[in-house]
C-alpha cells in the first residue's frame, strides 16, 4: 500500500486550507485513516482520525477548526483546516490502519508528509 499526500503549503494565520491523502495499491482493508503531524522539536501527534464507520477523533486544539472526511470508493481521506493558527505549523503525515487480506493483525502505512506553514 502506497499513500500520496497533497495540498498544504504557506496559508495566512485565520485562513483555510485542505490535505489530501490517496491510498494505492491492492489486497488490503483499511480500517482507519488519519492526520498526524510534527512540529520542530516536538514528536508526532495525531491530529485527526475517521474510521471505516465514520467515527472521527480530534486532537482538542483542532476539534472545533479542522474536519476529517473520507470517500470510501476512492480511498481518500481529506482533512479541512480552517482558522488556521501559527501553532499548525508542521509536517502532516497521512496514515492508514489496514489489514491485509488473509491476515488478522493491523499494520499502518504512512505517506510522505506535507508542510503547513501559517504566517501570522
Amino acid at each position: 500500500v502506497q499513500l500520496q499526500a497533497s495540498g498544504g503549503g504557506l496559508v495566512q494565520a485565520g485562513e483555510s486550507t485542505l490535505l489530501s491523502c490517496a491510498a494505492s495499491g491492492t489486497g488490503f482493508t483499511i480500517k482507519v485513516m488519519g492526520w498526524y503531524r510534527q512540529a520542530p522539536d516536538n514528536k508526532r501527534e495525531l491530529v485527526a482520525s475517521i474510521t471505516d464507520i465514520g467515527t472521527t477523533d480530534y486532537e482538542d486544539s483542532v476539534r472545533a477548526r479542522f474536519t476529517i472526511s473520507r470517500d470510501y470508493a476512492k480511498r481518500m481521506v481529506y482533512l479541512r483546516m480552517d482558522s488556521l493558527k501559527p501553532e499548525d505549523i508542521a509536517v502532516y503525515y497521512c496514515n492508514a490502519e489496514i489489514t491485509k487480506w488473509g491476515r488478522t493483525n493491523h499494520i499502518h502505512a504512512w505517506g510522505q508528509g506535507t508542510l503547513v506553514t501559517v504566517s501570522s
